[in-house]
C-alpha cells in the first residue's frame, strides 16, 4: 500500500500519545491489505479497498477506529462495539497501544472488511424517520441569538438537521462552564454562516 503524505502530516500533528497508535494501526492495515489505498477523508486517515474500508482518528485524549461496514463484521472476542458519540469508533476509546486488540484480531477485521467490499456488500442504512420531532430551542440560546443578528439569521435559515446539531451539542454540556464555552463557539461559527460540523464537510 502506497503511503499518502497527508497521513504522515496528520500523524505528525497529533498528540504524542496518539502517534504510536496511529503508526501501529497504519502498519497493521498495510500488512493485512497491501492492495489498499490510504487517503484523507473528512479530515482524518482512511484506508480504502474497492471502496471505504476503515479509518482512524486522533482526538485530544483518545483515538478511534471505525470500520465502514462494522455492523457486518463477525466478532468472536467481544472486541467490537456499536458506534457511539463518546468514542466515535468500533473499538472504544483508545488511549494507548494496550487498548488495541491483538494484531491478529485487527488483521482479521481488516480481511473481513476486504471480503465485504469484494462481495459488494452494502452498508446497512437505517430507514429515516419521516416524522421530525419539533425542535425546542433552549432559553439561553434564544437569548444569545437575540444579541447576535448574524448568528440569529444563520440559525433561522438553517435546515432542521443543522439546528438540531447545535441544540443537541449545547444541551449535552455537563457543566455550565462547558455550555458557555460551546455557546460562544456556536455563536462565532453561526455568525460566519457555519454549521456545527463544518470542519468535516467537503469543500
Amino acid at each position: 500500500m502506497k503511503k499518502d503524505k497527508r497521513v504522515d502530516a496528520y500523524i505528525a500533528k497529533s498528540q504524542p500519545f496518539a502517534q504510536p497508535i496511529l503508526i501501529h494501526f497504519r502498519k497493521v492495515v498495510h500488512t493485512a491489505c497491501p492492495e489498499g489505498e490510504e487517503t484523507i477523508k473528512w479530515g482524518f486517515p482512511h484506508f480504502d479497498y474497492k471502496g471505504i474500508m476503515c479509518a482512524i482518528a486522533a482526538f485530544k485524549k483518545h483515538c478511534a477506529i471505525g470500520f465502514w461496514k462494522g455492523s457486518r463484521l463477525v466478532d468472536t472476542g467481544d472486541h467490537l462495539q456499536q458506534l457511539n458519540r463518546d468514542a466515535m469508533g468500533h473499538l472504544g476509546r483508545i488511549t494507548s497501544l494496550a487498548d488495541l486488540p491483538p494484531d491478529k484480531v485487527l488483521s482479521g477485521f481488516i480481511k473481513q472488511a476486504m471480503k465485504l467490499n469484494d462481495d459488494g456488500v452494502k452498508v446497512h442504512v437505517r430507514p429515516k424517520n419521516k416524522v421530525k420531532e419539533p425542535l425546542v430551542v433552549p432559553a439561553f440560546l434564544k437569548a444569545a441569538l437575540k444579541k447576535n443578528k448574524k448568528a440569529s439569521a444563520t440559525f433561522e435559515n438553517f435546515a432542521y438537521s443543522h439546528k438540531k446539531e447545535y441544540i443537541e451539542w449545547l444541551n449535552e454540556a455537563k457543566t455550565d462552564e462547558t455550555r458557555d464555552k460551546r455557546l460562544a463557539t456556536a455563536l462565532e461559527w453561526m455568525a460566519e454562516g457555519k454549521s456545527r460540523n463544518w470542519k468535516y464537510m467537503k469543500k
